[in-house]
């Protein structure tokens, strides 16, 4: 959403495997190694803008990272990219794809010119798979395919016009839940993405979410936005997508990760393939807490984030949800170098 490390940058020694719940848990850690600790997030769906790697120009690593992605897909995904429309890249099935190319593309950038691998990755949403791509767990020419899987069988899981989502300003986490639950005679609604103190979003049955809205003005909350979206992303209505990424995923290679990777399900981090298999099906129609994620690695003694990939979201949440650490939002030649001057003053 830093000293020069190690390309190892440490390990994880000591973790409680939490899940989701009421009351959130975090885990433990030892030194992560090296004077300066810092993190990569990838962002998710919603940062992707027509033209978003257009200032990198030519850059080999770049070029060739959008080429693969193209070759998996057997789709120009850099004319996508580079020209649109907007229309085309914001349909759920090219967004994904595109992303994890964007983000993973500038992550490569990043390394070509020098920047030395972070302590611990994370990404939210869709952007998990980025970080595990960064990470060495999955690789880039499966995991494009895959994420148009995924957005295929998250779109399909609930009719269009039956689910929506809207995010809720102004309230605490607690509040929200209760809001959900009160509105829930109308149907399904829970609270899916805990983006940023005051910040999160709810998802469910239309009906469901239109009323808790209702409530949530009621309860005081500065603004309860319906969001553009046509499905009812990491609620429990998307079950039937993590069925289908479960059967999918049998079929992928996962490997141990070299960078630790905190997950968005569990808040946790685990190296075993099985497991990480286990966290990306149920993070389809799980809570993304994006909070206790950022939490995490201030625990772990991370002391920048910086956010890879297009936008400046993620960058954004890190300074509410922690005024202490530092960072920055990595979008352009500019952005790199400004990082890896910083990286490489410690």
């Amino acid at each position: 959403m830093h000293a020069r490390v190690s390309d190892t940058a440490g390990r994880i020694v000591r973790r409680a495997h939490t899940k989701c719940s009421a009351t959130p848990r975090t885990f433990e850690y030892i030194d992560l190694g090296g004077d300066m600790k810092f993190a990569f997030v990838f962002p998710g769906q919603g940062s992707q803008s027509v033209g978003m790697l257009n200032a990198f120009g030519d850059h080999p690593v770049v070029r060739e990272t959008v080429q693969e992605a193209s070759d998996a897909l057997n789709q120009d995904i850099g004319k996508l990219i580079a020209e649109g429309p907007a229309d085309d890249l914001n349909l759920t099935t090219n967004t994904q794809p595109v992303m994890l190319t964007a983000a993973y593309a500038i992550y490569r950038a990043w390394r070509a010119d020098g920047g030395p691998a972070p302590a611990i990755v994370a990404g939210h949403s869709l952007g998990e798979y980025t970080a595990l791509v960064a990470a060495g767990a999955l690789k880039f020419r499966d995991a494009v395919p895959l994420v148009r899987f995924r957005a295929q069988a998250m779109q399909t899981a609930v009719p269009v016009g039956q689910g929506g989502m809207a995010a809720i300003l102004g309230l605490d986490d607690e509040t929200v839940r209760a809001v959900c639950k009160e509105a829930s005679t109308a149907g399904t609604v829970e609270a899916v993405n805990f983006n940023a103190p005051a910040q999160v979003v709810i998802a469910g049955h239309k009906a469901a979410v239109e009323k808790a809205c209702e409530i949530a003005k009621a309860k005081g909350a500065k603004r309860a936005l319906p969001l553009p979206v046509s499905a009812p992303f990491h609620s429990s209505l998307l079950k039937p997508a993590s069925d289908q990424l479960r059967a999918y995923l049998a079929n992928v290679e996962v490997d141990v990760p070299s960078i630790s990777v905190i997950n968005n399900v569990d808040v946790a981090v685990v190296h075993e393939p099985a497991r990480i298999k286990d966290a990306l099906v149920r993070q389809a129609a799980g809570a993304v807490r994006w909070v206790e994620c950022v939490q995490a690695m201030a625990k772990a003694g991370v002391t920048n984030v910086f956010e890879c990939g297009p936008g400046k979201v993620l960058a954004g949440l890190t300074k509410r949800i922690d005024g202490n650490l530092g960072g920055a939002a990595i979008v352009d030649p500019a952005s790199l170098d400004d990082v890896l001057k910083q990286v490489s003053a410690q």
